[in-house]
């Protein structure tokens, strides 16, 4: 009986997730993309400006002077889990751009044990077969300047696929909006509201399959899960500046404040909404090399003696552009400091200006 487990705690999932609406649900889609923003522990939603921007705040795509390609891939519990990111956008005019951006975050090669013991109760190996677990985000982004001077806008429609091998598979379809404002000091501030739609997610799961292993552990799993979810909305809010020296060094700090409209251990917390702030700065020489680091994902954890210790995800990062390719490194939880998993995160970024 304990070959199904796997599949019966998959499935158990479906319970948890698929409420009418939830504290949490397409939780892949806010991990994050391209190291350089990890690096700084996401604090980047007023200040990002190239293909990334689909994904950190879509108004940000305006900045583009040319079309840029960028590609992310980082493991998580030592490999079994992989997240990879693919995203392209272009400038369509002097005041509009857009953007497609793709995110998988999958497990693969899971064994399905559950025709391991046929109907004559022999065991056979050869009835193993492997499946997949995978989510997809495909983002189609649009950003504008707006008449006001250093004002610009963007939004998302975003399509989720979330796919359990042949067991169960869903379709979820959303909405995001962004604005960026710059003034003249230099200043930069951004707000990005996610699933402004309440993102909502149709479950699709094969009944006959589930019949085959709902009673594999007696009293459990009896039922099939309701098969819709919503995603409530998010809030990013950003400010930003960055100062010059002797012509050569740059210095840009960030600071961010995460808003989701439930009570959790967030370190600011109430009935009504919850506030998790994020700091990053990032260290440039020539706009050729960077040194960044970040710290966010504050946690009022409780302890087993009741008491509550706050954490934190400290993150680290390193950079490298020459000539339109930019090469990041990211380091996230250094010291693993919060409960979040630590990441080894490469990203690729390609200007396709320095081609013509």
């Amino acid at each position: 009986m304990k070959n199904y487990l796997v599949i019966l705690l998959t499935l158990f999932t479906l319970i948890v997730t698929a409420q009418s609406t939830r504290k949490y649900s397409n939780e892949f889609m806010n991990i994050g993309v391209d190291a350089a923003a990890l690096g700084m522990s996401n604090a980047v939603v007023s200040q990002t400006s190239d293909v990334n921007s689909g994904y950190w705040n879509p108004a940000g795509l305006v900045q583009l002077e040319d079309s840029q390609l960028a590609l992310m891939h980082s493991s998580y519990f030592a490999n079994i889990a992989n997240y990879n990111y693919i995203a392209y956008a272009m400038p369509l005019d002097d005041r509009s751009a857009v953007g497609i951006s793709l995110i998988r975050f999958g497990v693969d090669d899971i064994l399905d044990t559950t025709q391991l013991i046929d109907d004559q109760g022999n065991i056979n190996y050869d009835r193993i077969s492997t499946f997949s677990t995978a989510d997809y985000g495909l983002t189609f982004s649009y950003a504008r300047k707006l008449p006001l001077d250093g004002l610009n806008f963007g939004v998302n429609a975003k399509v989720i696929r979330r796919i359990i091998g042949d067991f169960a598979s869903s379709w979820g379809f959303g909405l995001d909006a962004g604005i960026q404002f710059e003034n003249k000091n230099g200043w930069k501030f951004g707000l990005m509201a996610r699933d402004i739609t309440t993102t909502y997610n149709a479950w699709s799961i094969d009944e006959e399959k589930f019949e085959q292993i709902s009673g594999a552990i007696e009293g459990q799993n009896q039922e099939l899960p309701e098969t819709t979810e919503i995603t409530i909305p998010k809030l990013q809010l950003g400010m930003s500046k960055t100062w010059i020296f002797h012509y050569d060094y740059s210095l840009e700090a960030a600071v961010n404040l995460n808003l989701r409209f439930e009570e959790n251990n967030d370190v600011f917390s109430t009935s009504f909404a919850s506030i998790n702030p994020a700091l990053g700065f990032e260290f440039g020489y020539t706009d050729l090399v960077f040194l960044r680091g970040g710290v966010g994902n504050f946690q009022n954890e409780l302890q087993i003696d009741n008491s509550e210790n706050l954490t934190f995800q400290p993150n680290f990062g390193v950079g490298f552009k020459y000539k339109g390719i930019q090469i990041d490194y990211a380091f996230t939880d250094i010291g693993d400091q919060s409960a979040a998993l630590y990441s080894n995160v490469f990203s690729l970024k390609i200007d396709f200006s320095v081609f013509r």
